[in-house]
């Protein structure tokens, strides 16, 4: 608690005045003392002897000075230091409340912005691992859209120019139109990258970001100012970008468990679990809610057939399918095997245009898709309204059966 009370305080190395005391009256003594010892019998030079306490006293508050002012700078860097690990900390533990990856990255850049001193503005620039095409995905500061503008590739960046292509380090520009000028961009677009801020951008500190040892992104942060970064900004940088590539790994980690966990793989729909989640959530007062079940007639023939690739081809087109006819505020899940079931909100006549809809999709595949259907309305009661749709959709699918039997007969 002691130390801990000591570093709020910005209390790191303090003397007391008894240390103090001794630090002077020690020394000074000594000098008494050789004066006394080797002058002259019955004479002191008193004036000489004063001379070099004085100078004494000036050395030692001049170097108690120069200590204190370096103790400052250790903790204003030390200060920095706990800045970046706990906007570094906050990202982490805050990554699974951000939308999606861009709110994230977002995030990233203000406190990068914020931490850094000189930074006044800055952007994330995300690298395509196959074409090495960069794009803008992030800016403060910035006028997004028209960097959006800019067609360029990593093969263009100062940071993949000024590292011979191995963007492996943190790299400062003290004048970004000497470097500009010295690039493939065209006029117009390195006009674009010095007047996208609302002040020209002079000084950059660009720093790479890699995830799984591959170059994601450059974290860049722009300043007004000529040589607006030092040495030890680029030193805090580097550890702001480590840390940053730890909470993005993180964050696309966290994220996929959570896809994996909410969404079949196959088909790319929720699974019934997410289904089963969001049913209590579907407001009660909508009116016109149904709920639809629909299963596969011939997967068993299509994987006795052809194989269960051919199976999965199916289950795959039919959930496309049901994508692309039902609206985006429906609620859309493989319920489990070749079960679908769907929670919307329309008129029956719409519904039934729908299901008629998915029949034709499904009959002009390459690999003809049939299925049986059923629905209920449903007004908050899913085990009612779910024991209704099957067992309308199971009637259909006996009654379908019992045609083809005829039929085949």
């Amino acid at each position: 608690m002691k130390q801990w009370d000591s570093l709020k305080h910005k209390r790191i190395d303090t003397l007391g005045l008894r240390y103090h005391l001794m630090l002077l009256l020690t020394p000074l003594s000594v000098f008494v003392g050789i004066f006394y010892l080797f002058s002259p019998a019955g004479s002191l030079p008193w004036m000489i002897l004063l001379l070099v306490c004085l100078v004494y006293l000036m050395g030692y508050s001049l170097s108690y000075y120069l200590h204190q002012g370096r103790l400052q700078r250790l903790w204003d860097h030390l200060e920095q230091v706990v800045s970046i690990n706990e906007a570094s900390m906050e990202l982490i533990h805050l990554s699974s409340q951000y939308q999606n990856e861009h709110a994230f990255l977002d995030a990233l850049l203000n406190k990068a912005v914020s931490v850094i001193n000189g930074a006044e503005m800055g952007s994330i620039i995300r690298v395509d691992p196959d074409t090495h095409k960069l794009m803008f995905e992030s800016a403060v500061g910035l006028d997004l859209s028209r960097l959006r503008t800019i067609d360029f590739s990593l093969e263009q960046s100062f940071e993949y120019r000024m590292t011979k292509g191995r963007c492996d380090k943190v790299v400062v520009i003290d004048d970004m139109q000497h470097i500009n000028a010295q690039s493939t961009l065209t006029p117009a677009e390195q006009q674009i990258l010095l007047t996208a801020a609302k002040q020209p951008i002079r000084s950059t500190l660009s720093s790479p970001i890699h995830i799984d040892g591959k170059l994601y992104a450059m974290l860049n942060l722009d300043s007004s100012h000529l040589a607006a970064f030092s040495d030890y900004d680029r030193n805090l940088v580097a550890i702001l970008t480590h840390e940053a590539a730890s909470a993005i790994a993180l964050y696309q980690k966290s994220r996929e468990i959570q896809r994996l966990a909410n969404f079949d793989i196959l088909t790319g729909l929720h699974n019934r679990q997410y289904f089963e989640s969001q049913v209590s959530r579907w407001p009660k007062n909508r009116i016109g809610s149904y709920l639809v079940v629909l299963d596969l007639d011939n997967l068993k023939v299509l994987n006795d057939s052809q194989g269960h690739q051919a199976g999965d081809k199916a289950l795959a087109t039919l959930a496309d399918a049901l994508k692309m006819t039902w609206p985006q505020n429906c609620l859309i899940s493989r319920f489990g095997g070749d079960e679908f079931v769907i929670l919307t909100q329309s008129s029956e006549e719409q519904l039934l245009e729908r299901l008629e809809q998915l029949k034709h999709t499904m009959a002009s595949a390459e690999a003809p898709v049939l299925f049986s259907a059923g629905f209920a309305p449903f007004n908050g009661d899913f085990a009612a309204s779910f024991k209704l749709a099957d067992e309308r959709m199971y009637a259909q699918k006996r009654g379908r059966q019992k045609v083809t039997s005829s039929q085949s007969a």
